[in-house]
């Protein structure tokens, strides 16, 4: 077999030395990732589109029906889209309804029209 040759390349700059990176906030980061790792699900997507369009509160008993998940599931679902400053929740009788949060940054807002509309 022969020996490869390997090309040298030109060093624009030395090893190590490098630009700065612009500077960026770590919690905005922390936040958004909060935010995407709350939206990369399928069932939370679904569950979150369906709030998104919905004019009123809707039962955790339509996302069991509707999505053929279990309760538990739901609620486990809900739990991080919660955690995340998406969905609010109360309870009526037994059931309980979510909802949008009604206050989401405009930032927030802007993401999810984008995703969702």
């Amino acid at each position: 077999m022969g020996s490869v040759a390997v090309k040298q390349l030109p060093v624009i700059r030395e090893r190590g030395v490098c630009c700065a990176l612009p500077p960026v906030n770590q919690s905005w980061a922390e936040r958004r990732a909060e935010l995407m790792k709350a939206l990369a699900d399928p069932a939370r997507l679904t569950m979150l589109a369906s709030l998104w369009r919905a004019s009123a509160p809707i039962c955790v008993c339509d996302f069991t029906a509707g999505l053929g998940l279990s309760q538990p599931t739901i609620s486990h679902h809900m739990a991080k889209l919660k955690q995340a400053g998406l969905v609010e929740s109360h309870k009526n009788g037994i059931w309980i309804y979510y909802r949008l949060r009604e206050r989401l940054p405009a930032e927030t807002r802007e993401l999810l029209s984008r995703i969702l509309g």
